[in-house]
């Protein structure tokens, strides 16, 4: 017996394996777990039957909800807010817009509540005096008003944003400053139509306002208005603040809606403004006197250009617009005006591109008893006197020749004295050739000579391949490069200058002297030509370079030949373009930045391509 216990406890059982969990359907788990979900309380709202727990947790949700509810029947509901036309308009396509407001303009005209177009609007004080009269630190503490003040601004809405319908605020713009306008109900003069009137506003309408000078709590300089007076209202729908215009052609096409959105074309055209009064008031203290020639003329004569041809009816005569004021500038000197200039428009029916527009303005002067190295030295003394009038007394600019997002980078230094290059000692240098003697520079030897040095270097020049064309074609690709801060290339040969005076030591050449800065001209200048018989040579060898197909050469004025038979003094002459100098002083890379309404093609629409054709190319 004893035996069977120890093995019954120390042998391995042999048990038979437990048999597998039967095989349940899911549906028998979803009818086993309804049948433990059921409960033995029944839920009164839903009718489940429910546990207990459940029950109460339920009844307990029910009575927080109840007491909400009852809160909310308790307190009166506000009426949502409704958005401003404003806001709704902001996502209307432009035509959409444009009719809408229009209507809205229409319907004020009609019922005058306001009149949109008053006749006069009394202004106290500009935005930039308010800014300067009233911004500086302390004048007004934050969140304060200055009682007892009323001022009357003038200004165009740019940005339109409201706080409720009883506060709203407004950027005002004018005269390259900003100032905010903090309309609040209570500061109404007329409280109660406060939200129609102010429905009647919209980005880029020019208003009128008459309030109180103030600061937010913020700190922000404002004008708390009593009211605003809509003044000539905007129909158009503006560019967003945030993109602003960023379209070329749109700018240049619109060039009043580039200035009312973009702050640095304002800059830009003030600027130029600022030159041009640099440039005269120079002139003036030298004691120049400023003169008016004609605009057309029956010969195109002064400069080396294609001319604009017009029509004058009741002579039945074909006349030139101008293409450069010189020769009536010399009559004036022989005529005893001994320093007279000119700053006006030109023009020349030529390509346009980055650095050239069909018509652009020059600055020209004549200076009797000056030769070219009095106007060099003089030439100096203004621009460098200019870049410091502009930048506060610095010699030094920054221009970007691609672009003023790009990476090259152009430090110019406009300091006295400038390098001075002469033109063929410098081909001689770069070329690694010998020119043929300057006085034979004008021979079909040296025709033959300078087509074979363009070929050898890959410099194209079309047709007709004149010396003095050949000779301008090797200038630009291998001196004009070497200009990047201000310098002078002297040394041109006479077959290039026309109107010049021989070389007083240098047989073949001319005293001349052309102004260089980023790679382009900017100025030029002689010692001009005073010997008629001499003159009469140069007209008649620039006609014959027009009799062999060259549009630019200029013909023979007899009038101008008869004046210097007259008598003209020994003279320094001098031209500069206004448009170009503007650009290197402004970083500009394109001429027309810097023109307020440049040479744009035609836009083609159904309209124009019968009818007249607008400003700029518009309808």
């Amino acid at each position: 017996m004893q035996k069977l216990i120890a093995l019954r406890y120390s042998a391995p059982l042999f048990r038979r394996p437990p048999l597998p969990p039967p095989r349940i359907s899911f549906a028998q788990v979803r009818r086993m777990a309804s049948e433990n979900a059921a409960g033995t309380h029944k839920d009164p709202v839903t009718g489940e039957m429910i546990s207990k727990t459940e029950l109460k947790r339920r009844e307990k949700a029910r009575k927080i909800e109840a007491a909400k509810a009852e809160k909310a029947a308790a307190t009166p509901q506000k009426a949502a807010a409704p958005k401003s036309s404003a806001a709704e308009e902001e996502n209307l396509s432009p035509n959409q817009f444009y009719e809408i407001r229009s209507r809205h303009i229409q319907k004020l005209k009609e019922t005058k509540n306001p009149n949109p177009y008053p006749h006069k609007f009394e202004v106290s004080i500009s935005i930039p005096e308010f800014v300067e009269k009233y911004g500086p630190e302390g004048k007004i503490a934050p969140g304060q008003k200055l009682d007892g003040v009323t001022v009357s601004l003038a200004g165009r809405i740019h940005n339109v944003r409201a706080s409720g319908q009883n506060l709203r605020f407004y950027d005002l713009h004018g005269e390259g400053t900003k100032v905010q306008i903090m309309a609040n109900k209570q500061d109404a003069k007329d409280p109660d139509n406060f939200v129609a009137t102010h429905e009647h506003f919209r980005r880029g309408d020019i208003v009128g306002v008459v309030g109180t000078p103030s600061r937010t709590k913020k700190g922000e300089l404002s004008i708390a208005p009593s009211e605003i007076i809509l003044l000539a209202p905007n129909l158009h729908q503006l560019p967003s603040a945030h993109f602003g215009l960023k379209d070329q052609e749109t700018r240049y096409r619109k060039r009043y809606l580039d200035l009312i959105l973009n702050d640095d074309t304002r800059r830009i055209f003030i600027t130029r403004s600022r030159i041009i009064n640099y440039v005269r008031r120079f002139l003036d203290n030298l004691g120049f006197l400023e003169v008016e020639t004609p605009m057309t003329s029956m010969i195109a004569g002064g400069a080396t250009a294609k001319p604009f041809v017009t029509h004058h009816n009741d002579l039945d005569l074909d006349l030139y617009l101008r293409i450069a004021p010189e020769l009536y500038l010399k009559e004036l000197v022989v005529g005893g005006l001994d320093r007279v200039y000119e700053i006006g428009r030109v023009f020349r029916n030529e390509g346009i591109d980055l650095t050239h527009n069909p018509e652009f303005t020059i600055c020209e002067f004549y200076m009797a008893y000056a030769d070219m190295y009095d106007i060099m030295d003089l030439t100096e003394s203004l621009v460098e006197g200019m870049v410091k009038y502009l930048t506060g007394g610095k010699t030094s600019l920054v221009y970007h020749p691609e672009g003023k997002g790009s990476d090259k980078v152009y430090n110019l230094e406009f300091k006295r004295p400038w390098p001075r290059y002469d033109m063929i000692g410098t081909l001689e240098e770069k070329l690694g050739v010998k020119f043929p003697p300057s006085e034979t520079l004008h021979t079909d030897e040296a025709n033959k000579f300078l087509r074979d040095l363009c070929q050898k270097h890959n410099v194209d020049c079309s047709e007709p391949r004149t010396n003095a064309r050949l000779l301008d074609k090797l200038v630009g690709e291998f001196i004009e490069p070497l200009c990047i801060s201000p310098a002078f290339i002297v040394g041109h040969p006479q077959v290039m200058s026309p109107l010049a005076k021989y070389h007083r030591s240098r047989p073949g050449l001319c005293e001349r002297f052309e102004g260089f800065m980023c790679g382009k001209e900017f100025c030029n200048a002689y010692t001009e030509l005073n010997d008629p018989f001499e003159q009469r040579l140069r007209f008649e060898e620039q006609l014959r370079q027009k009799e062999q197909g060259d549009d630019e050469a200029q013909g023979i004025d007899e009038t101008f030949v008869d004046a210097l038979e007259h008598g003209l003094p020994p003279t320094g002459g001098w031209g500069i373009g206004i448009d170009r100098l503007v650009m290197f002083l402004t970083d500009s890379t394109n001429i027309k930045e810097v023109l307020l309404f440049p040479a744009m093609k035609p836009i083609e629409t159904a309209a124009n391509t019968t009818g007249a054709v607008g400003p700029s190319g518009q309808v």
